[in-house]
């Protein structure tokens, strides 16, 4: 694997080329992009471009490819099962990836109680399938979400997406009954960075149970849906008492508890699914997409039997749901990650990222930027200071995280901001190297400590 530091490019190399402008041209102006750069092949924590340039991928597709692009293993399956069966439609018969993922699956669930499956193709996707299962079994139909949470942006999902309006601006009316609870975040609750954590929660939670009180009726509430980690809404884990918090009200109100771990999933977050950081807090239903299949479209929910046996048969499918290629690869992302020590690198690689990051927010050059430093495993975010916002320090430059994007960009690092607050979020590989984590540290500590002497 290569491991040469990545080097800034020269101007010709960042033009825009004849397909990058042909793309511009005939793809849907709604689908945004950070840059104009054809993305020509993947290898690794790597992606060269078609107009020549190496660039080290920390977006790994928004957290998709978890096992580097490529994985020469999960190459194989997939060719491998192109040459057998392609398409093995699930409302026609049963295919043999699609029970053979079941079976790699079943042992890694965070609880023996998540024993039945369905696969469908998108994290937007596999949402709506647990809110149609939520709303079935439990003959209520309305849903909360909490701000700042991302769900898709599918006419479904788009009503349940509260972290950024753009994702449903001028495409209403949207679908009824989503009622939005606050989520223990400083920021978003307008309160100052330092405080304590359990002031956040108990607040979170008197202003949930106030919905329940004043929106929204226990009796005609079918599910409460969370991110154990948010992820449009800044890579903020969940602090463990709202979790259990939300537990105690779904059991008491007979409310379902939905888990959505699309990008917290399959080792992300330095365990297999993020909701095992809270051993007592058990999902009704889990949501899954995302790294199951290193890059092949596929998703699914999985939830408890005496639930998924309360639909009639027929009410689910799709015409691509679970397929045949795409499962195999799943089936060998589950056994690499059984085989390669992928959680253990994991937690070191994220403990050298930590650990970096804190260095800029102890730096007496840099510490002024940098309002908070968070995450879990891999799924880390910086958030940066701003002029614009009353409750962290003003006194900093413009933008400073779309200037560090931007300068890693140059120096050949792959960075993807997130948030209505000012923050970088890093998704690097699962596989990273500890060379390759060294290469986009000191890229990083470049990009911040640059923004700050330009102010």
């Amino acid at each position: 694997m290569r491991s040469t530091v990545p080097r800034l490019i020269n101007a010709s190399k960042a033009a825009p080329t004849a397909t990058a402008a042909f793309g511009a041209q005939r793809i849907a102006k709604g689908v945004g992009r950070m840059t104009d750069l054809v993305l020509a092949k993947g290898q690794g924590s790597y992606v060269d471009t078609e107009c020549g340039r190496t660039l080290l991928d920390f977006t790994s597709g928004i957290g998709v490819t978890n096992l580097g692009h490529c994985h020469p293993k999960v190459t194989e399956a997939a060719q491998a099962q192109v040459g057998t069966l392609v398409h093995g439609q699930v409302n026609i018969g049963f295919n043999k990836p699609y029970l053979g993922l079941i079976e790699k699956l079943i042992p890694v669930m965070p609880h023996e109680s998540l024993d039945t499956f369905f696969f469908w193709n998108s994290g937007a996707e596999a949402v709506e399938a647990s809110i149609k299962l939520a709303r079935h079994a439990t003959k209520k139909q309305n849903i909360i979400v909490v701000q700042g949470s991302y769900h898709g942006r599918t006419m479904g999902t788009m009503a349940m997406t509260k972290s950024k309006t753009i994702y449903g601006a001028g495409y209403g009316p949207v679908m009824p009954g989503v009622f939005t609870t606050p989520f223990p975040y400083w920021h978003q609750m307008g309160v100052p960075v330092d405080t304590p954590v359990e002031e956040l929660v108990e607040k979170a939670l008197y202003e949930l149970d106030n919905l329940l009180l004043q929106q929204t009726a226990p009796s005609d509430t079918a599910c409460i849906i969370i991110e154990p980690v948010l992820g449009e809404g800044g890579y903020l884990p969940a602090p463990a008492g709202y979790l259990e918090g939300l537990r105690k009200v779904c059991d008491k109100h007979n409310i379902l508890l939905i888990i959505d771990e699309v990008q917290s999933g399959f080792g992300r977050t330095g365990k297999y699914f993020a909701i095992e950081h809270y051993p007592t807090v058990v999902p009704d239903i889990l949501v899954m997409a995302k790294g199951i299949a290193n890059g092949f479209p596929l998703s699914g929910i999985v939830s408890r039997k005496e639930l998924m046996d309360l639909q009639p048969a027929g009410s689910m499918g799709g015409t691509y749901a679970g397929n045949a290629v795409s499962c195999a690869a799943g089936i060998a992302c589950a056994e690499i990650m059984q085989t390669e020590n992928i959680l253990e690198n994991v937690n070191a690689r994220g403990a050298e990222l930590f650990g970096a990051l804190n260095e800029l927010k102890d730096d007496d050059e840099t510490k002024h930027m940098i309002a908070e430093i968070r995450g879990l495993g891999l799924m880390v975010g910086i958030e940066f200071n701003s002029k614009k916002s009353r409750y962290t320090n003003q006194d900093v430059p413009e933008n400073i995280g779309s200037r560090v994007q931007k300068k890693c960009l140059e120096k050949d690092l792959l960075l993807l901001t997130t948030s209505i607050f000012d923050t970088i979020r890093f998704i690097p590989p699962l596989t990273v190297s500890q060379k390759e984590m060294d290469d986009a540290i000191a890229i990083i500590k470049e990009a911040v400590r640059e923004v700050a002497r330009e102010g």
